[in-house]
């Protein structure tokens, strides 16, 4: 895991995200074997940023039916909330 894009597979853009780029702080769906260590290393390395703190927290895979009438599942995700330093920005546009 030594390329910085194979471990944040894309930034939020949500109003929650978006909330919490006031308190510096942004978030990304992550590889779901990275651990923290790897995403600081790949935030700072991919936006030359430096790395506060990070929290990760994994998104349980829900129920949903398709169209042929059977259950199926949605995918589980692992995402990060990434802190900067004060007066550290991403630029992140939709």
């Amino acid at each position: 895991m030594n390329d910085p894009f194979s471990i944040l597979r894309q930034a939020r853009v949500t109003e929650k995200a978006t909330m919490l780029r006031e308190q510096n702080k942004y978030i990304f769906d992550v590889d779901p074997r990275a651990t923290k260590i790897d995403v600081k290393r790949s935030v700072e390395k991919a936006f030359g940023k430096k790395v506060l703190k990070v929290n990760l927290y994994n998104v349980q895979s829900k129920t949903k039916w398709n169209r042929i009438g059977r259950p199926g599942k949605t995918p589980r995700i692992k995402r990060a909330i990434v802190q900067l330093y004060p007066g550290e920005k991403i630029d992140i546009t939709v």
